[in-house]
């Protein structure tokens, strides 16, 4: 069963149980119990042990699986910065402030979208820091949960996927590196391929298009705009009967002794100290301070453990400065605020804990594996090469949820396919690879970047996950098309015009149908 067909039913019965149920740990349960059954041929014992290992694999993986537990203990210290921020009065002090600065819903969203832009450095660090300083200015100006984890999750990743100077960009050259080192049909460095390849990335450029669209206007469509409409007609951000995860359920005391600093110097420590410490663990493992080979060998979730840490210390210190004056401020809610915190994300790294566990699990049934081979053995014209390679990717990143499992398999295979077939379209299918990939992600309820997007934004995860599909199928059908125009005339201007004239049609179409329903409603 492993690497055949019936690989891909887990991830097919998780997914479509989350969609039809929307309760994601009992899909991901399900998920999880149908590869256990798979890899043991239906033995129960190796069954059990099977669900056992997927439960326990986000902490032990043949030794202790830090990675994955820095990314816990930095969610769980992220929600503690969350409640000593309300508790001392700095998100209400901040939303005050940012109402005087940022005065109209068009700006919220366009600070939105460049907050997610200029946090390039990881897609974790990016959702989860874009949502604490966005949230207090979208929730004042009623744009909904669901926007505001569109806007984090569709200027994560994607902008860390073209960024050479970050934790993706330094992975992906060096598997670059590893794909055209075996290849004398190119003689550029994989750090020059990898800029190159940046306008080859369509569904980067659809989607960030995308974004400052529906950042400028007030076009909405499908689940999105019943989210904003709600915002917007009722003042409900999010639907109260769901699980919010990062939501603090503690009642604070109101009082007026906040300011605009108890929450911006957390939040700008957590983020300068983490960078610090991103740079400072990537010199010290490259031994050379060197940008590249820095990003290349940085530990990124040590530096949020150690930024979040900081942050937090921070965050309290402010609140016991209030103490003299405050008559609300205590030890007694200090310790409240930190349980609050903790149980705020537990609903997140539940999430996180049984997708990692599916993952696994997927990886083992080398499901990623079969789709890739179909590929292989499939008998294509070669002007659809970059398309096909680009839906496999995005197949894939979606069965499997994750975009760097998809890199690690099928860059080398498309790497190895073109230069065999046509060797001049290398680049725009590696680039189709990340493409598919990112999209396949965003869309994947199992991601962990989509889980940290709807943390990040407070959102309700499936509501995240409903809203943004359409979206991100639409970027998708683009950029497909331009893959196809771009194997067509072996032109990658070609296809990326091609891509242009459609958004801008789309754009022009969505904005005459909003002015109709303005017209209509006034």
């Amino acid at each position: 069963m492993i690497g055949t067909w019936v690989s891909i039913l887990p991830p097919i019965i998780a997914i479509v149980m989350v969609l039809a149920t929307r309760r994601v740990l009992l899909s991901l349960g399900a998920g999880i119990v149908t590869a256990a059954l798979l890899l043991a041929n239906f033995a129960p014992f190796e069954t059990l042990k099977g669900v056992w290992r997927a439960m326990t694999v986000s902490f032990w993986d043949g030794g202790l699986n830090t990675y994955n537990i820095f990314i816990m203990l930095f969610l769980l210290l992220l929600g503690v910065i969350t409640a000593f921020v309300s508790l001392s009065g700095g998100s209400a002090a901040f939303a005050r402030w940012a109402v005087t600065r940022i005065r109209t819903k068009r700006g919220a969203k366009l600070l939105t979208m460049a907050l997610g832009i200029a946090i390039f450095v990881d897609d974790y660090f990016n959702a989860l820091a874009v949502g604490q300083i966005a949230r207090p200015i979208t929730d004042q100006h009623k744009i909904s949960r669901a926007k505001l984890a569109y806007f984090i999750d569709s200027t994560s990743a994607p902008i860390c996927v073209v960024s050479p100077i970050s934790s993706w960009g330094a992975f992906l050259i060096g598997q670059l590196a590893l794909i055209l080192g075996t290849t004398a049909a190119v003689s550029y460095s994989p750090l020059t391929a990898f800029i190159m390849m940046a306008p080859m990335n369509f569904y980067v450029i659809a989607t960030l298009s995308m974004v400052f669209f529906f950042a400028w206007t007030n076009n909405d469509f499908f689940e999105m705009k019943k989210h904003e409409d709600r915002a917007m007609n009722e003042g409900e951000l999010f639907d109260q009967n769901k699980e919010i995860p990062g939501q603090l359920k503690e009642e604070f005391p109101e009082h007026t002794h906040g300011k605009v600093r108890d929450l911006v110097a957390p939040i700008v420590t957590l983020i300068v100290v983490t960078l610090g410490m991103m740079i400072y663990t990537g010199y010290k493992e490259a031994g050379i301070f060197d940008i590249w080979a820095i990003f290349e060998n940085t530990d990124v979730p040590f530096s949020l453990v150690i930024g979040g840490t900081t942050a937090t210390l921070l965050a309290m210190l402010l609140y016991i400065l209030q103490m003299k004056e405050n008559e609300t401020a205590s030890v007694s809610w200090m310790g409240r605020a930190f349980v609050s915190g903790v149980k705020a994300m537990m609903p997140a790294i539940l999430i996180l804990i049984f997708a990692w566990g599916l993952t696994e699990l997927i990886a083992s049934l080398d499901t990623g594996l079969f789709l890739s081979t179909m590929v292989e053995q499939l008998n294509i014209p070669v002007a659809f090469l970059p398309v096909l390679i680009f839906v496999l990717a995005g197949l894939m990143a979606f069965s499997t949820g994750t975009s760097w499992g998809s890199f690690g398999i099928l860059m080398p295979i498309a790497g190895t396919i073109m230069v065999n077939a046509a060797p001049e379209l290398l680049l725009p299918a590696l680039a189709a690879v990340l493409a598919g990939a990112v999209f396949g992600d965003h869309c994947s309820p199992i991601s962990d970047t989509t889980i940290l997007s709807s943390t990040g934004a407070g959102c309700n995860h499936m509501d995240h996950v409903s809203t943004q599909l359409p979206y991100a199928l639409v970027a998708a059908s683009v950029s497909a098309i331009g893959y196809i125009v771009l194997g067509i005339t072996g032109s990658v201007w070609i296809g990326l015009v091609a891509v242009i004239i459609i958004l801008i049609v789309l754009f022009t179409y969505w904005s005459a149908k909003g002015k109709q329903r303005a017209a209509r409603i006034a």
